[in-house]
């Protein structure tokens, strides 16, 4: 299977290049930092989603989150995913407030609960890219 066939690799853009090489790199997820009205937001973007001020610069986040709401997938027929079943997709709020769509590994689904603490981990997806994923703290 080439990088092209493989449908689970996010498509990484100029702006979002430091995001994915910080968390590759140096296991740090960035967040968007507006310097204008000093907020915090996550999917990163050019731009502000509260101000629409273009003043967004990468922050590193503390890498603390709590679960917000999970599902356990059993069944996903779809390459690569159906190597991966049961896998945990998960919505976690960020210790900064963003929340962000990721999974939760190195856990049983039966232990996760609502609101328990969470820290991230980089996850190589191929040689060049990785992922925020969550484990419990």
């Amino acid at each position: 299977m080439t990088r092209a066939d493989r449908r689970d690799l996010p498509t990484v853009e100029p702006d979002t290049q430091p995001y994915w090489d910080a968390i590759r790199d140096r296991g740090v997820l960035l967040i968007a930092h507006c310097t204008d009205c000093d907020r915090v937001h996550h999917y990163p973007r050019p731009f502000c989603p509260f101000c629409w001020s273009r003043a967004v610069e990468p922050r590193p986040a503390s890498g603390r989150a709590s679960l917000y709401t999970f599902s356990t997938v059993y069944v996903n027929d779809l390459p690569p995913f159906v190597d991966r079943v049961p896998y945990v997709a998960a919505l976690v709020e960020l210790e900064e407030g963003p929340r962000l769509v990721t999974t939760i590994v190195d856990c049983v689904p039966e232990d996760l609960h609502i609101g328990m603490a969470l820290t991230v981990r980089a996850e190589p997806l191929d040689e060049t890219l990785s992922a925020p994923v969550f484990v419990p703290a």
